[in-house]
């Protein structure tokens, strides 16, 4: 019996059966452990989308709506005046303007006066047809002077109905006008070769010089306005190497 009482106190405390252990620790030992908190499922938990930001990230509202906005959305817009009611004197003044501007393109003449004679006119015969051929750039006109009443035929076409401006109209009659045989001849032209402006040019020329041939008197005046000089000017031709007659390919250094 004393043998087993020793072996029993030589066991350190840590290895004492449950029953020979003190009722304090054994009390601690039967407690039931609190169940740990479960957790909640991830549907149940909001989102962090949802959560709201500081306020120190969050932009002002003006800034956002300054970028759904178009540049210059929030300056105020700027009154513009009625337009002031012209009166009648202003209205009258600017209509005169009109007129006048519009009297100077359609002048026939461009203001040069008719020729001073020192004898009479000089008629066509009956019958008879003076032929000239005028030139401008690349214009060719075959121009018949014959008597008349002032007829214009242009390719079988009435002047107005070939050249629609006036102020070809006008470069066209000009040596009948300076001449004086506006009234007294009758023009056939054909014309071909350049554009609507080259063949008025090209029919002043021919007329100027079928009216030398009527009257050589007229030459001096009619040579002194400009209107036997030939128009020579024209497209030049274009260059090997070059894009157009002087236009050359761009430089590239590298």
């Amino acid at each position: 019996m004393n043998e087993e009482r020793s072996e029993t106190d030589e066991q350190p405390e840590g290895e004492r059966p449950e029953a020979e252990q003190p009722e304090g620790e054994g009390s601690e030992a039967e407690q039931p452990v609190a169940p740990e908190p479960e957790e909640q499922p991830a549907a149940e938990a909001e989102p962090e989308a949802e959560q709201p930001e500081p306020e120190a990230e969050q932009a002002p509202e003006g800034e956002a709506r300054a970028k759904d906005q178009p540049p210059g959305a929030e300056l105020e817009p700027i009154a513009i005046e009625p337009e002031r009611e012209l009166s009648a004197e202003e209205r009258a003044r600017l209509e005169a303007e009109a007129e006048e501007r519009a009297r100077r393109e359609a002048e026939a003449d461009t203001g040069d006066e008719p020729v001073a004679r020192s004898g009479p006119q000089v008629e066509i015969p009956a019958g008879e047809q003076i032929q000239a051929t005028g030139k401008r750039k690349s214009s060719i006109a075959r121009v018949i002077l014959r008597p008349g009443d002032g007829g214009f035929e242009v390719n079988s076409r009435s002047l107005d109905e070939y050249f629609p401006r006036q102020y070809l109209r006008a470069v066209a009659r000009q040596p009948l006008l300076t001449a004086g045989y506006e009234s007294s001849v009758n023009v056939h032209v054909r014309v071909h070769g350049g554009g609507i402006t080259g063949q008025a040019g090209a029919v002043r020329h021919g007329i100027a010089r079928a009216l030398c041939e009527i009257d050589p008197e007229l030459r001096p005046e009619l040579k002194r306005r400009g209107l036997l000089t030939r128009d020579a000017r024209k497209k030049e031709r274009r260059k090997a190497g070059l894009k157009k007659a002087r236009k050359r390919p761009q430089f590239s250094k590298r």
